[in-house]
């Protein structure tokens, strides 16, 4: 459902993202890893069509997200970091501009509604002004937009920063479930993430893909069986690579 191919993208004289190709299927949750500054966030704006690649292509759905954007744009729920909200607004008028702007009205905005308060737990604060949530209520109410009008394709950058350990959980739990039938990245630098939520993880590292596969898989890479030690051998420096591999040896 989503094709990456040869994409790359430069600003000035710095390489973000270099020559990286994935594909994730429906019914895959692929965790992207990385340090910070890896090139995820990027990489997420170019397959939602935010920002242009300077080279390669995205296709959603089958469709060109530069060619096709806006049937490409109708299948992608997108959750960015630091999601931006109306802070003036209520819960539910917010939510209801979200499900106009996805072309909703009458029973089926209702309906659409409805189901994502449910799935957010949003009932208690529906009337209160954003401006006045718990972080943890405004981070919900941002996946409830990104998820309004049941895309098949979910992107979703850094999605448990700064909740607390109840949050993370039910965002988790949420993400596993609606993996069954959609496509999702998620990225992230919480390493226990990608157990907890993830079928398959890529790491990236300088904008080039280091390491692809299911989390059984890359844990069997090191000899302690252990995805931190696979990731901090694959994103640290050279020198500091050797230094780990003397203290397994």
């Amino acid at each position: 459902m989503i094709r990456v191919e040869n994409l790359s993208k430069v600003f000035g004289r710095k390489t973000a993202v270099d020559d990286i190709s994935f594909e994730v299927g429906r019914g895959e949750v692929l965790g992207f890893l990385g340090p910070n500054g890896a090139g995820k966030s990027t990489t997420m704006r170019m397959i939602t069509g935010f920002i242009p690649p300077t080279a390669g292509r995205v296709a959603v759905c089958g469709f060109d997200v530069l060619e096709n954007p806006i049937p490409a744009k109708q299948r992608i729920g997108y959750l960015p970091e630091s999601a931006p909200l109306y802070h003036d607004m209520t819960v539910i008028s917010f939510l209801r501009f979200a499900a106009e702007m996805r072309g909703f009205r009458g029973d089926r905005k209702k309906a659409a509604i409805k189901r994502v308060v449910e799935m957010c737990s949003l009932d208690s604060v529906l009337g209160q002004a954003i401006d006045t949530l718990s972080k943890g209520f405004r981070h919900r109410t941002c996946l409830a937009q990104s998820i309004i009008h049941d895309p098949d394709v979910l992107i979703m950058d850094e999605p448990t920063d700064g909740l607390d350990p109840n949050q993370k959980h039910e965002v988790r739990g949420l993400i596993r479930r609606m993996g069954v039938n959609k496509a999702i990245i998620f990225s992230t630098h919480i390493l226990e993430e990608v157990e907890a939520a993830c079928t398959r993880a890529i790491i990236i590292d300088r904008g080039r893909i280091v390491a692809n596969g299911t989390p059984a898989e890359l844990k069997a890479r090191t000899a302690t069986g252990r995805l931190e030690d696979l990731f901090r051998e694959l994103t640290v420096p050279e020198t500091a690579r050797r230094e780990i591999a003397e203290e397994q040896q």
